[in-house]
């Protein structure tokens, strides 16, 4: 049965969700309080890159199952898919989900179902939004349905990932969670857990907090490697050929929305008993100053005075232009504190939201000493070191991405660095 929904908030989550809802038959009206993001939609234009929107938000808004305003309106369904940040003290943000859920009050009506995407803290549901949705007047869990259903998508491959993902549900009570297993059945192939809102809620952070631990775990054994001269992606990759070991790989640093965030849910519920979370986040937090340090040695092993640095990379993660959380942007910060000449470069964000940032990559090499490739795009894996070395004054790059052929780079005259690994350099 097609329903009618308003889902709140088009970011990265919001809109493709709500695009994939409008074209499997159902009628959208999405929200969002920026208002050249609603102006953009409307028009069938992206403010957000991912594989596959454009085509799919012009079909949606092309069969009219689709528009975006700056205002909620009477649904079935509400959907809620807003930030969770996290504040300068590592505790959770969570006026946008109390602010989301105050703007749908008035348009509840008996029957609705409410459904949480956002990824939050465990209790959010029961804690902050019950209080507020019993302003409607509505019996909750006989007149209003509401459950938890986190997203678990990738950029990049987020319409992929939507559909044959399994998925997790969790209501307040049997009813909410039916209804909303109902819902995603529209398009969800992969199978649908059923299970409480709080329970659900952990879970998510349990994903996203496990995949940190691991990755802190790639960036220690990555600076051991530095000081010992050892390979470390050699190293992991071999050790990975056990059929029970899967260790992630080491880089500047974590970034993203999810995991560089949702571990401090955990640690902030439970601080005495999150040692090795809060260990974790801390080691990933400290990447983007090793990597700055790096940059540093390498410049006085190579006797350069004054160097200027080309930073290629500034998402968080390769061929998207998400740069949330970016680790790319705190090795700026760090550039910047210790006085070091930068230029800074992505292919993928097209409005400069960095320091000294650049459109045009020959201007970014341009006088360079050292090319520092902080995400493996592309566009930087297929780069020709022969092609580019004129560009620049010394021919230094560091590799933290392990995305580029050194051997390349060394044929070329390039002094090579790939982090993790004291063999090459």
């Amino acid at each position: 049965m097609k329903k009618s929904l308003c889902v709140v908030g088009l970011g990265y989550i919001g809109l493709p969700t709500s695009v994939m809802f409008a074209i499997h038959g159902h009628k959208v009206h999405g929200v969002d309080v920026n208002q050249k993001a609603v102006e953009m939609i409307n028009a069938k234009q992206l403010h957000i890159e991912e594989n596959g929107l454009q085509e799919r938000l012009e079909e949606a808004v092309d069969a009219g199952n689709f528009k975006a305003s700056m205002e909620p309106t009477e649904a079935d369904v509400f959907v809620i898919a807003v930030p969770s940040p996290i504040r300068e003290d590592k505790t959770a943000n969570l006026d946008y989900v109390r602010k989301a859920t105050e703007a749908i009050v008035p348009f509840v009506k008996e029957g609705n179902l409410v459904i949480l995407e956002s990824t939050v803290p465990p209790r959010t549901v029961e804690d902050v939004m019950l209080p507020v949705l019993e302003k409607t007047g509505l019996e909750i869990g006989e007149e209003l349905f509401v459950s938890h259903s986190p997203e678990r998508v990738i950029p990049g491959k987020v319409f992929q990932e939507l559909v044959d993902n399994d998925r997790i549900v969790g209501g307040i009570n049997e009813a909410s969670s039916q209804m909303t297993k109902e819902l995603y059945e529209s398009f969800v192939k992969g199978e649908i857990h059923l299970t409480d809102a709080t329970t659900a809620e952990m879970a998510k952070v349990i994903e996203n907090t496990y995949r940190d631990v691991n990755i802190a775990f790639a960036n220690e054994l990555a600076m051991i490697s530095d000081r010992i001269g050892v390979n470390s992606w050699e190293a992991i990759k071999l050790a990975n050929y056990h059929p029970r070991v899967n260790i992630h790989t080491p880089g500047p640093g974590v970034g993203g929305h999810c995991i560089a965030v949702d571990p401090w849910f955990l640690a902030e519920l439970q601080p005495d008993l999150a040692q090795i979370i809060q260990l974790s986040r801390n080691t990933n937090d400290n990447m983007p100053v090793y990597t700055a340090n790096q940059v540093e040695k390498l410049m006085k092993d190579q006797f350069i005075q004054d160097p200027k640095v080309a930073l290629f990379g500034l998402s968080f993660k390769a061929n998207i232009d998400d740069h949330r959380e970016s680790p790319s942007l705190k090795v700026i910060l760090e550039l910047v504190e210790r006085g070091i000449s930068f230029t800074t470069y992505d292919p993928h964000i097209k409005e400069n939201i960095a320091s000294n940032q650049t459109q045009d990559m020959e201007e970014a090499l341009e006088g360079a000493d050292i090319l520092v490739v902080l995400t493996d795009h592309d566009e930087f894996k297929a780069l020709a070191p022969a092609s580019i070395k004129e560009n620049m004054s010394n021919r230094v790059v560091l590799d933290t991405k392990n995305c580029l052929n050194l051997d390349d780079w060394k044929e070329a005259g390039f002094v090579t660095k790939r982090l993790g690994d004291s063999k090459n350099v």
